[in-house]
């Protein structure tokens, strides 16, 4: 059960405690945040639904915890659930977490770039509207994909007509039609114009890959780091180039997958060490990059919510340090053969290079198989 299911299994528990009315309460309209557990916490992740169902049921948040812990125990894929401190709910899941980690390189295998992607805001028409900039157009265009993602059919308009290079070089829509951003539209009405700090200088010259990174990764409010010598980190080869670490980490995942074939084997989800084995063996600590992956849909969702690139950005430099490690100890060395534990490094491995592709793609950004 991947985070995103286990919120709407929490939701739909919230839902037919008021369908049978044992709580008085609106239902969340969405989801339901589930996460780690904090300190004092256990199991696999928590939930502080509780807590904020409580003073509009007019129930102690202990007693509200208690009905929902009872039935989610009869979950299929839930295996305890444990309310702790004024509240939380902790939720274990069935199979351990070998179990659990292959089922989410699984799911995320399976759906490929399109992990994360849900169908949440379905019906929904947002209007977007941008200033005549190149950074409000380009912002405009990738929060537009993301709000696609997650279902939804936004409406775009722009204060003028895109110019010819941002169309040809940054690639953005040419059929972006002009508008005032005063309309009312279908769903959720018009969106505050999009006016994000302006660059401070033309972007095309870094072309379409690099001047997209350079307009989304900051937040709107930050100043781009464009002109000048300013400009040549985005095009560096280098670790101190985000984008290129990205795109060098899926690049890696690719090569890997290659390397492994003419090995003769292929990825399977599994443990990521050899029995009797310490983590050291799969390259370290690998528990950062699963909960990373495992965020994913849920960080699509908040970008699509704050129409906020510069959110999945940052998750996808993220991504791409965390997988870093494991990348060395995918492969056998020497004349070691492959083992399950590899086809196991070689799954996540391959997992991470879609969640980065993906996202890039979202962004507009190219994920070159060879760099």
């Amino acid at each position: 059960m991947t985070p995103v299911e286990l919120s709407r299994t929490v939701l739909h528990a919230v839902r037919r405690a008021v369908d049978e009315g044992e709580l008085a309460v609106a239902v969340p309209p969405e989801r339901v945040v589930v996460a780690p557990p904090g300190p004092g916490g256990c199991g696999d992740y928590a939930t502080n639904v509780a807590l904020q169902l409580a003073r509009p049921a007019g129930q102690p948040a202990p007693a509200v915890a208690e009905l929902l812990r009872t039935r989610l125990l009869r979950t299929d894929g839930i295996s305890d659930v444990v309310v702790t401190g004024p509240g939380f709910l902790n939720i274990s899941l069935d199979g351990g977490a070998d179990a659990r980690l292959a089922r989410l390189v699984h799911d995320i295998l399976r759906a490929g770039p399109r992990y994360g992607h849900s169908d949440t805001l379905a019906g929904q028409a947002p209007e977007l509207h941008a200033a005549h900039d190149a950074r409000a157009v380009v912002l405009m265009d990738a929060v537009a994909c993301v709000l696609r993602s997650q279902g939804a059919r936004p409406r775009l308009t722009c204060a003028g007509p895109p110019e010819d290079a941002w169309v040809r070089i940054l690639g953005v829509p040419s059929a972006i039609p002009a508008g005032t951003g005063t309309g009312t539209g279908t769903g959720t009405g018009t969106d505050a114009p999009l006016r994000p700090v302006p660059a401070p200088a033309d972007p095309t010259p870094l072309g379409r890959d690099a001047a997209r990174w350079a307009l989304l990764h900051p937040a709107p409010h930050d100043r781009p780091h464009i002109g000048d010598s300013q400009s040549e980190q985005h095009l560096a080869q280098r670790e101190t180039n985000p984008l290129f670490r990205v795109r060098y980490a899926h690049a890696r995942t690719r090569a890997l997958l290659r390397n492994a074939a003419d090995l003769g084997f292929t990825p399977e989800p599994g443990s990521l060490t050899p029995e009797g084995d310490g983590p050291l063996a799969a390259g370290g600590d690998t528990q950062g990059l699963i909960q990373l992956l495992a965020d994913h849909p849920r960080v699509l969702a908040a970008t699509a919510a704050h129409r906020a690139p510069d959110r999945l950005a940052r998750h996808l430099v993220a991504v791409a340090d965390a997988l870093a490690p494991l990348l060395p100890s995918v492969l056998p060395l020497g004349d070691e053969k492959p083992s399950a534990a590899h086809r196991a490094r070689l799954a996540l491995a391959e997992a991470a290079g879609t969640v980065l592709a993906g996202g890039l793609s979202l962004l507009g950004i190219d994920a070159p198989e060879h760099l």
